[in-house]
């Protein structure tokens, strides 16, 4: 990290990876959160999901986006794939000199932020349930905590076909979450950031009572965090640049950004990760 960052440097985007488009709902939280700063996007859509490979395979795929990030010259990477938070981000920070912020501790601080009587629900693709890692980070803030974590793999496809309010999505919410209901949880971790692209069927499916932890919203207050300790906000008042790439066709990924970022003029690049 810089010890003193020029102008320059300041304007360098922040960088965010996902599988897919789940890692738009984190640029959506930064753009609100840090309205003068330039993004640069990766969906890896010619693999997603990560949530059902192999944790190596994960890992492999996480170092071939950090990588890409580094060549667009960004400042900082949010990792916005829980699935990376949960098994390779270690791995990412010590191999790259990079700020490099994931999903797993931001969510979990704002879970135990937000519950009233301890019972925290957590819900994500199948390897970042298998990873234990919401629960391990939440017990070791909070040891007297119940963490009950349930795995919902067909939420990813739903979010990337955009059936944000479809009846079978609402079918599918209801199936697997109603056993959350029956453990009385008054807080669930939304622990892939493809979920809140499904957040009104989740909410309905668990009531209306249960508060919903978006981990990439919670990754974007300390992503201002950072910046601003650092001195690495960017002090410009130009409008912002997003660029947004993508590892297969765009055409379905522009027309959901577009909408789900209210930004019709949305432009995405293919690119073939060396």
């Amino acid at each position: 990290m810089a010890a003193t960052w020029s102008i320059t440097e300041r304007q360098r985007s922040i960088g965010v990876f996902d599988s897919g488009i789940g890692g738009l709902t984190v640029v959506r939280a930064l753009m609100q959160h840090l309205p003068h700063e330039n993004i640069t996007y990766f969906g890896d859509t010619a693999r997603v999901p990560y949530g059902s490979k192999s944790a190596e395979v994960v890992r492999e795929y996480a170092f071939e986006d950090t990588r890409f990030l580094l060549q667009q010259g960004v400042k900082l990477i949010v990792v916005a794939c829980n699935t990376v938070s949960a098994v390779a981000i270690d791995d990412l920070k010590a191999q790259f000199d990079i700020p490099i912020i994931g999903m797993i501790e931001p969510g979990s601080d704002a879970a135990i932020a937000a519950t009233n009587n301890s019972n925290i629900g957590v819900i994500g693709t199948l390897a970042t349930i298998a990873s234990e890692s919401y629960a391990r980070a939440l017990r070791q803030r909070n040891p007297s905590l119940n963490v009950f974590s349930k795995p919902c793999p067909l939420f990813v496809p739903l979010a990337e076909e955009g059936w944000t309010a479809h009846p079978v999505s609402q079918m599918v919410a209801d199936e697997y979450l109603s056993s959350l209901r029956q453990k009385n949880v008054d807080t669930l971790i939304l622990g892939c950031t493809h979920y809140p692209i499904l957040r009104s069927v989740i909410q309905e499916a668990v009531g209306n009572h249960v508060r919903l932890i978006d981990s990439g919203e919670a990754a974007a207050i300390r992503v201002e965090r950072l910046l601003g300790e650092h001195e690495m906000l960017n002090v410009s008042t130009d409008q912002p640049n997003y660029s947004f790439f993508v590892s297969d066709v765009p055409q379905k990924f522009k027309e959901l950004g577009a909408i789900f970022l209210d930004r019709p003029d949305l432009r995405v690049t293919k690119v073939h990760l060396a």
